[in-house]
């Protein structure tokens, strides 16, 4: 104790977060198991599957119940999944990764330290880093994306990128890109992005008004399906009975639903634009830091989806077969709301070469197995997190920012 300041150990911290981490990834194994199975995440309480018996709260310690139990349930003595061991390991080891890389290791400059608005930051950055935990498990297993995690995180992203300028200065949140702002993409007006990013709000509504009147059709809409569909296994779509589809027909449908979001921004921000005592107060309006912040987490979210929609209508429409599924298309929308429009286009084309990776170790071990992709787009997130920095400075040397 130094006067009347308590010094706080190194390692409190840090040790914390492992174990918070190790807890939320327990309740991630719950998300694993139950949201894709239509189960309510409260009720009934955690139970064997095997022989339905109670999990007592002694038994269900994050990683230590697991070791102690040596993998079996204390009274049928049925094998518990690894899973549940390696996803609150993992949880709890980004919690801790995170923690280092934003308040310990000097690679992310411009994060206040965590009591003066870092926490804020951290707390966003474990919201969607866990819901892709989540979310590539499930696919992993039951090659699906639940929209509802996507969602969730979405919204984070929303709620935080509004919420930041009131905790961290703004002017240090787009000078050093920590949430999305209007202002992330240089080339482009922050006044542009805001009327852009309400026209599409305005069409996407417009659209699903459409959707829900019948005078749009939903793509893969198997209740037109005079058969029972099965589940083809692709990942994200939540289709199933693909293969009794047009592929290439449905991307028609999908194209048709897009279009309202794609006229009405054009329309929105040439109106704007078009008048100057409309166009001065819009930029007075949009450029209001929670404004700003929040239109700009709205465009990041955008363009996630937008960047892996456009895949799946161009892949499908040239191969015939659907390219990539819509979880996907939700999963980088996400990951836009939360770490912007810049950032979730290099994620994009980051993912493939951990895709590739996995190729050759597949080449490698003479094995075939396949699995979704949306692990490999949720790699390619975390990439963009690590190296956030690295790539600012080699983007600001090539554009002369």
């Amino acid at each position: 104790m130094q006067g009347s300041e308590i010094v706080m150990p190194g390692w409190i911290l840090p040790a914390f977060s492992f174990l918070v981490g190790a807890c939320v990834g327990s309740f991630l194994n719950v998300v694993i198991y139950r949201i894709p199975r239509d189960k309510s995440l409260v009720m009934p309480p955690s139970s064997c599957p095997s022989c339905g018996k109670h999990i007592c709260f002694y038994d269900n310690i994050p990683l230590v119940s697991w070791l102690f139990l040596l993998g079996k349930c204390r009274y049928c003595r049925v094998r518990i999944s690894p899973r549940y061991f390696v996803i609150e390991l993992l949880t709890g080891l980004v919690f801790l990764g995170v923690f280092w890389l934003y308040f310990q290791s000097g690679l992310r400059v411009g994060i206040p330290p965590f009591f003066a608005g870092g926490w804020f930051l951290y707390l966003v950055t474990l919201i969607l880093l866990s819901a892709l935990i989540a979310a590539s498990a499930i696919d992993l297993e039951m090659w699906i994306i639940p929209l509802s995690i996507c969602w969730f995180a979405t919204a984070a992203g929303f709620v935080a990128s509004a919420l930041a300028p009131l905790v961290i200065h703004p002017a240090t949140i787009r000078h050093y890109f920590l949430t999305p702002t209007t202002e992330d993409l240089i080339i482009v007006e922050p006044s542009s992005i805001a009327s852009l990013t309400a026209g599409a709000i305005i069409g996407l509504g417009l659209s699903l008004i459409l959707l829900a009147a019948g005078v749009i059709k939903r793509s893969y809409d198997i209740s037109q399906l005079q058969t029972a569909p099965q589940n083809t296994g692709k990942s994200g779509t939540q289709s199933g009975g693909a293969d009794e589809f047009n592929d290439r027909a449905e991307m028609l449908k999908e194209i048709v639903f897009l279009l309202p979001i794609v006229i009405c921004a054009v329309a929105a921000d040439r109106l704007i634009n078009q008048f100057p005592a409309l166009h001065q107060r819009w930029v007075d309006f949009s450029q209001m830091p929670v404004i700003a912040g929040l239109m700009g987490s709205i465009f990041g979210y955008l363009v996630g989806c937008a960047i892996v929609w456009a895949t799946r209508i161009l892949g499908t429409l040239a191969f015939g077969r659907e390219a990539m599924g819509l979880g996907d298309v939700h999963l980088m929308g996400a990951a836009g709301a939360v770490v912007g429009p810049l950032f979730v286009i290099i994620a994009f084309f980051i993912a493939p070469f951990f895709g590739l990776g996995w190729a050759a170790l597949q080449m490698f071990f003479k094995k075939t197995r396949q699995i979704p992709y949306g692990p490999f787009l949720s790699m390619g997130i975390l990439a963009v997190m690590i190296l956030h920095d690295r790539i600012m400075a080699y983007l600001s040397v090539m554009f002369y920012w």
